[in-house]
């Protein structure tokens, strides 16, 4: 099942022992529908971790709790508060179709790697313009 919280987002605990923190999402579990959230005031979980070789040391570390993916919602960085996702799909120059994340409440945009897809598509084209003028000074000398 489709969930709609990536790993990077900044979200915000509606409920649950942690309600109203925030932090960061570290990991996503699409399986058992968990996150694994990063932040210095959010529940850890102590574990005992057995020594793999001779020169490890075992004992009882400290890592983040996981939480149901229903207890949290999106912070969207643009109005900056706890908002529901929509969703819209555009065409691309190439017939492609790109589905993007938008905030109910604002409608920005919460997907970075569009942007960035962009930039990366400039940076294609100036290198193939360069590249196709550096062949066409060859040819003519």
């Amino acid at each position: 099942m489709s969930m709609n919280v990536k790993k990077g987002d900044a979200v915000k605990v509606i409920a649950g022992v942690d309600k109203g923190k925030t932090g960061q999402v570290l990991a996503v579990d699409t399986k058992s529908q968990r996150v694994v959230l990063q932040g210095s005031d959010l529940r850890t979980v102590k574990c005992f971790v057995k020594p793999r070789n001779a020169q490890e040391k075992g004992g009882i570390i400290e890592r983040e709790a996981s939480i149901n993916v229903s207890n949290v919602m999106i912070l969207c960085p643009s109005c900056n508060s706890a908002t529901r996702i929509a969703h819209n799909i555009s065409v691309d120059e190439n017939g492609k179709k790109i589905k993007t994340r938008i905030c109910k409440k604002c409608g920005a945009s919460l997907d970075v790697k569009p942007a960035k897809a962009a930039k990366t598509a400039k940076k294609a084209t100036k290198k193939t313009a360069t590249k196709a003028k550096k062949t066409t000074d060859v040819a003519e000398n």
